[in-house]
């Protein structure tokens, strides 16, 4: 998988390697294998339970499908400054129906500067280059205006709610090719 690169970002492709690192909490692990420094609170179990929706085990049977698409967020490497700010991650590789989930986040003290609409942005075209890709997916709740935002800029339509245990209802929206 290549390294997309935006006006400010390097999205790297998230590997099996650094999945292990950050699920095990090897901070020094993880950043040796990012080659970047990584965020204060990273890693941490809050942020493995939301970028993560398999298990480790399931991730080492399956690299290809479960990290399909899954970009750690890089910035200051234009100064020499490497530092992970976030990432973008799909929910594996799409099934038979085309559709592509993605999720993100963005480190606390790098929110609202753009980041999580520009490398969203770019993982989003990214997906829907593929030939088998009809359409990408973001599902969030009505409450996470930030997240709703990134949704807006990227041109994002809402197809559907759904209700969730914990959170309430969760809106889903799309972009189609």
């Amino acid at each position: 998988m290549t390294v997309l690169r935006t006006e400010r970002l390097l999205l790297e492709p998230m590997t099996l390697g650094m999945v292990e690192a950050v699920m095990s909490g090897d901070r020094a692990e993880a950043e040796r294998i990012a080659e970047a420094c990584l965020p204060p609170a990273w890693p941490n179990r809050a942020l493995i339970e939301r970028a993560f929706t398999a298990s480790v085990d399931e991730i080492r049977a399956d690299p290809a499908t479960r990290l399909w698409g899954d970009r750690l967020i890089i910035a200051g490497h234009e100064r020499g400054e490497r530092r992970v700010v976030g990432s973008v991650v799909f929910h594996g590789r799409p099934g038979a129906d085309g559709i592509a989930e993605i999720a993100y986040g963005v480190e606390e003290t790098s929110q609202r500067q753009g980041i999580a609409t520009e490398a969203t942005r770019a993982c989003v075209e990214w997906a829907l280059a593929h030939a088998d890709v009809v359409a990408v997916r973001a599902t969030t709740t009505s409450w996470h205006h930030a997240s709703l935002r990134v949704i807006t800029k990227l041109g994002m339509t809402h197809v559907d709610s759904r209700d969730h245990e914990l959170l309430g209802e969760l809106l889903v929206y799309e972009l189609r090719r």
